[in-house]
């Protein structure tokens, strides 16, 4: 295979052999993330990473959750939450999804960038499935992760759809939780 590189053609071997530590190479930027402020912050960012991986290439769920597990966390807590923000958030892909195209109805959810949609279904899984977390703490998070690895203008967008969700939460809980009947048995009076 060929392609058209700086106008001349190159053969992919001629990529692979490319040395990130040679001559090529003018300069090169490190980016140093602040250590995140509490356990469930860091589990956020693991989790995020974690459900690009599956979204993007489609790895087994029990494969990338013990790799990025057994990387990033030596504390149960940060094991458990990520675990529950991953299965929980993949459970209700399509609940969640469905519910951002609501609040986002000009960005289709599968043109959304794969970093992007899946910091909104982590925090909108905070918000209206797993409700522990206080709604402006899930959105401040999300907004974090956005500014972390989003790009420019991500933060903006999940603020604005998460700000419409929350002005909306009860309807939006109620769709994805929906009320279960009194299954009662009937009274034979």
């Amino acid at each position: 295979m060929v392609y058209l590189f700086n106008n001349t053609k190159e053969s992919m071997s001629d990529f692979l052999d490319f040395d990130p530590d040679g001559d090529e190479v003018v300069s090169r930027e490190l980016i140093e993330h602040e250590a995140p402020a509490t356990d469930r912050s860091l589990a956020r960012r693991v989790a995020l990473q974690a459900l690009y991986e599956i979204d993007s290439a489609g790895h087994p769920i029990g494969d990338v959750l013990n790799h990025h597990i057994n990387i990033n966390a030596n504390r149960q807590r940060v094991k458990g939450y990520i675990t529950r923000l991953v299965k929980g958030v993949t459970q209700h892909f399509a609940a969640l999804d469905e519910i951002l195209q609501k609040y986002a109805p000009d960005w289709p959810i599968q043109q959304v960038s794969v970093v992007d949609r899946n910091i909104l279904r982590i925090a909108l899984y905070e918000l209206a499935v797993d409700t522990r977390t206080p709604v402006g703490v899930a959105i401040d998070e999300a907004i974090e992760l956005a500014k972390l690895f989003g790009a420019e203008n991500t933060s903006r967008f999940v603020n604005g759809v998460l700000g419409a969700i929350a002005d909306n939460l009860d309807e939006v809980r109620a769709s994805i939780n929906p009320p279960q009947e009194n299954k009662l048995p009937k009274s034979s009076e």
